[in-house]
């Protein structure tokens, strides 16, 4: 699937998304405002459904323990290079729409990369529980938003839903994994393909955007999904 816009599919919940989004808002902060921010989450059964439904699904496949031991070596190792000393979050019972869906939200204020900052240091600087609703509460409110209503993101219809039309978008662009960077129909994978999609990023083919009609989801048609057991992988990781 092509697009004029450059994307750039992130999940919350990734130390590589994380590093990604980094090293190309600080290298090329001019580039914030042209990119699309895709968010991509391990979805709860209720948008799950209505995902199939429209003939999406979730691709990632979760990473075996050998691979979960060297992301942390991995991940410490680049954060180290950056400036940064990781406290590594425990998830327990993740519920990673509440995240996620709070990001769409502050975005509607103008306010997404803000968010994600806040979301970036409370959870990979300070160890927080990005899944918990306070929490979430806690980064809108230092940022200038309602806490109660970007907490509470995950539990509006219409924010449920557009977050079922970024899962399908990512599901028809093939994305499996996290960070993915998209120029017109070259496809990136990962933190060390960054050089690659800003070299491609001037050369894009102008190509019929994809889209997804809002009304194609109707918020009504989705449901308020459960949280979620146990973090068996990290959905999204760069490997």
């Amino acid at each position: 699937m092509a697009t004029r816009t450059p994307r750039f599919f992130f999940s919350l919940r990734s130390p590589y998304s994380w590093l990604a989004y980094h090293d190309l808002t600080v290298r090329r902060p001019d580039l914030t405002g042209s990119v699309e921010w895709v968010p991509y989450w391990e979805p709860d059964a209720a948008m799950r459904q209505v995902l199939g439904d429209l003939g999406g699904e979730f691709l990632y496949t979760e990473m075996h323990k050998a691979k979960q031991l060297y992301l942390l070596q991995d991940v410490r190792r680049l954060a180290q290079a950056r400036g940064f000393a990781v406290t590594w979050p425990v998830d327990r019972e993740p519920a990673w729409e509440v995240p996620h869906l709070a990001y769409l939200a502050a975005a509607e204020f103008g306010r997404g990369h803000d968010f994600i900052r806040g979301v970036h240091e409370a959870r990979w600087q300070l160890g927080r529980d990005i899944c918990d609703p306070a929490t979430v509460g806690r980064i809108a409110e230092r940022i200038g938003l309602d806490p109660d209503r970007i907490a509470g993101a995950h539990q509006i219809p219409r924010i449920r839903a557009a977050g079922v039309r970024s899962l399908l978008i990512a599901y028809q662009t093939g994305v499996f994994g996290v960070p993915f960077l998209v120029a017109g129909r070259q496809k990136f994978w990962g933190l060390d393909r960054l050089d690659g999609f800003l070299d491609a990023i001037g050369a894009a083919p102008a190509t019929v955007p994809a889209t997804v009609p809002d009304d194609l989801v109707p918020p009504e048609a989705v449901a308020v999904g459960a949280g979620r057991g146990g973090d068996g992988g990290h959905a999204g990781g760069c490997g």
